[in-house]
């Protein structure tokens, strides 16, 4: 099969906005045509690579089309370019697992209020408020804000400080320029209720399950720093509403995450079965998921709604598991026979996947979350309030996208 691919020079523009770029396409073995963007500061070859490394079982030739230079995406606003939409979102951090999702859902017609017009392909550093409010600002039209993206610093006095910074930035840009502004989605973690990683095993935390009226706990957490800053902004603008959103693990897709869970749980797979090695066993405590789409419906269902203002709600698929319930569908998936049930057994990915390099998976990430015991977080206040969503499981979607085999 022959692929041709319409190239389009873009300043600025990171390798994994191109991978980003593939992941919204459907790839199918009948598609012909595809598009995305290329970084101007890249070699042709490097471009290959990735769509070579995508579509490892797909093309047998590629062909450069046009190169054509532009200095916005999509509808030359940094939009989807949906024409006339009653409701225009801005989504920060839409190459994330969350803001893919949004990216996604956000344009469906079927949606309540859609289509919707969404901005989120505009590049800017967050973190400088001068370039911030020059993009910004100038989205007058904005009726929504979803923050769904966060930086990693080493310590989390550094994570609240640069995490503060730059969704302060994005209000101060947007709050007083946005005329037609109507509501502010904030997504954070239920980590929340446990402290920062660098804390765990140091502070007593709170008992599953959580509830969303457990205050701060007594150790900095860039959560709750953004969650005041939240509350200081929104006083800008008489009435403006807002709502918080704090996410279990979160499955979803994405090829561009700091903590795909998924993604890496099917990278370690497809390594076991490739080297003919059993998929070993993490560990067993009680701990929830959020599936990534369901993360975004439950915005879209608050801010589209009469009823529910100023909330804070958990966000999660509401089915409890342990993770041996998953591990027996990875391996199926895998064609893996050997998935190693030891309860008593310690097995450490980082350990495990040290000759793999450090940038195949969030090994460590995914050690921690498998170590800090039960993580459960209830839903009795969405249930409240009317929400009754559930999905289930992001595998088969890593392997239709060819991530992983």
């Amino acid at each position: 099969m022959t692929v041709s691919l319409s190239v389009v020079s873009f300043p600025k523009v990171r390798i994994a906005d191109i991978h980003f770029a593939l992941s919204v396409i459907p790839l199918s073995p009948s598609s012909t045509n595809l598009s995305f963007w290329l970084p101007s500061q890249f070699f042709v070859t490097t471009l290959f690579m990735s769509v070579r490394h995508l579509l490892r079982d797909g093309p047998s030739s590629l062909s450069v089309l046009t190169v054509t230079p532009i200095d916005r995406l999509h509808d030359g606003d940094g939009s989807n370019g949906v024409k006339g939409a009653a409701e225009e979102g801005l989504v920060i951090g839409v190459t994330g697992i969350a803001g893919n999702s949004l990216a996604e859902i956000l344009p469906l017609s079927d949606n309540p209020s859609g289509p919707w017009k969404v901005y989120g392909y505009i590049q800017y550093d967050v973190s400088d408020p001068n370039e911030t409010q020059t993009k910004l600002s100038k989205l007058a039209d904005v009726t929504h804000i979803f923050y769904v993206t966060w930086a990693n610093r080493p310590i989390e006095a550094q994570n609240c400080e640069t995490n503060g910074t730059m969704f302060r930035n994005v209000l101060q840009a947007t709050i007083l320029h946005a005329p037609n502004l109507k509501h502010i989605c904030l997504l954070i973690g239920a980590i929340r209720y446990l402290g920062p990683f660098e804390s765990f095993g140091k502070i007593k935390p709170y008992i599953p399950p959580f509830t969303e009226d457990i205050s701060h706990l007594n150790v900095p957490n860039f959560y709750y720093t953004r969650e005041d800053i939240l509350l200081e902004e929104v006083k800008n603008k008489e009435g403006l509403p807002w709502s918080v959103y704090r996410a279990n693990t979160i499955f979803g897709f994405s090829p561009y995450s700091l903590i795909n869970i998924i993604g890496t749980l099917c990278v370690y797979a497809a390594i076991c079965k490739h080297e003919g090695i059993p998929l070993k066993f993490l560990g067993s405590n009680y701990s929830m998921a959020s599936d990534a789409n369901l993360i975004a419906e439950q915005q879209i269902w608050v801010v589209v709604g009469p009823k529910v203002r100023n909330e804070a709600f958990n966000c999660n698929n509401r089915d409890v598991f342990k993770w041996r319930h998953l591990w027996k569908v990875l391996a199926n998936k895998f064609g893996i026979e050997n998935y190693g049930f030891e309860e008593g057994e310690k097995v450490s990915l980082v350990e495990l996947m040290k000759d793999k390099g450090p940038d195949v998976g969030v090994w460590r990430f995914v050690d921690l979350m498998h170590g800090i015991g039960d993580f459960v977080d209830s839903m009795n206040k969405s249930k409240e309030y009317g929400a009754c969503l559930t999905r289930d499981s992001w595998i088969d979607k890593m392997k239709i996208y060819k991530i992983v085999p």
